[in-house]
């Protein structure tokens, strides 16, 4: 009798373990989904729509000694291709760059609202630093970070070309 009931009470173990098995599976079939969606695309990110502002040819002149300027518009050709390694980096380094791009700024450009964008695009940065470190930050939120520093700098393109328009209308003597 007691056989019958040890065989027993095995049998329903086996049963409601291989219950077990299937929803195991889904959880990290679940798991996995969860973690392709976290990830970020160069298709995602071609996605963001925003005005991007390219500089005018009296633009690029004025900015051809600004290095860090131009190491920026690389770094965020990189972005636009879903590389993060410059923006993931420690945020010691990240700093070291914002201090050397404010510095460098060509004395030319020196005007309220340029310096205003720099802020903004150094507040951009190191927003975006933070939420591709942290590790519990949704997708969606990394994506609207992505996209500030993108409308950012082309706001900074938009301000120097404005600047420079200014600039030559200023020059322009009536008769």
């Amino acid at each position: 009798m007691k056989i019958i009931y040890v065989v027993l009470c095995f049998c329903c173990f086996v049963l409601f373990s291989c219950g077990n098995d299937n929803s195991n599976a889904s959880e990290s079939e679940t798991a996995e989904t969860t973690e392709q969606n976290a990830r970020i695309s160069a298709k995602t990110i071609e996605s963001i729509n925003y005005n991007d502002y390219a500089l005018s040819l009296e633009g690029e002149k004025a900015v051809v000694t600004w290095e860090k300027y131009q190491e920026l518009a690389t770094q965020i050709s990189y972005l636009k291709r879903a590389d993060f390694s410059f923006f993931n980096g420690e945020k010691k380094m990240l700093k070291e760059f914002i201090d050397k791009f404010i510095a460098q700024l060509p004395d030319e450009l020196r005007t309220n609202p340029i310096i205003s964008r720099n802020a903004v695009i150094e507040t951009a940065l190191l927003k975006l630093n933070e939420h591709l470190t942290i590790d519990n930050i949704d997708r969606d939120d990394k994506l609207v970070s992505i996209k500030e520093l993108f409308v950012a700098f082309s706001n900074l393109n938009y301000q120097i070309n404005k600047k420079l328009e200014r600039d030559m209308y200023d020059k322009i003597q009536p008769e």
